[in-house]
């Protein structure tokens, strides 16, 4: 918990002064909730960003698509867990959602997001493995509709944000 918490207080530092502001006035169970994200990943970047990071789990996806479409269980599993575990980009998430999005309201609808498209990742790891490539197939349209639901609530212009100092 300790190391999650210096994790995000180093996102803080490289976040220009009006998005630490919106940062520190979210409620705790926000707060909670980003660090229970952020505990479900291991790799952290100090220079790509989030288009960068998602041009990642766009190319994790294709391939676990392509170990969908040639029955390869083993390439479908990698490449689900990859995407699932993708780099969180340099300053974290909430530089590159937009400052309107950074409230309690906006932001708690991330775990469901979070659940769409990792969890059921995850899930389709765990089926691949396990020789069930009919269920891994099944969660690869729900993991599309959780990206494409996130982009419709989270991504304007797709580049670089303008909240990192």
């Amino acid at each position: 918990m300790e190391e999650l918490k210096k994790v995000l207080e180093g996102q803080i530092a490289l976040m220009k002064p009006e998005l630490q502001e919106k940062v520190k006035g979210l409620s705790m169970d926000t707060k909670m909730s980003l660090m229970a994200i952020l505990a479900m990943h291991s790799r952290y970047s100090e220079r790509a960003t989030m288009r960068q990071v998602m041009t990642e789990v766009l190319s994790d996806f294709q391939s676990v698509l392509a170990g969908v479409m040639t029955d390869n269980p083993e390439q479908t599993a990698d490449s689900a867990r990859r995407l699932a575990n993708h780099r969180i980009p340099v300053g974290g998430l909430l530089p590159y959602l937009g400052i309107e999005n950074i409230t309690d309201e906006r932001l708690a609808i991330l775990n469901g997001f979070n659940d769409s498209v990792e969890g059921n990742a995850l899930k389709l790891a765990a089926a691949a493995e396990a020789g069930d490539m009919t269920t891994a197939a099944s969660l690869v349209g729900p993991i599309a509709s959780g990206c494409v639901a996130c982009h419709g609530v989270f991504r304007g212009q797709p580049g670089l944000s303008n909240l990192l100092r």
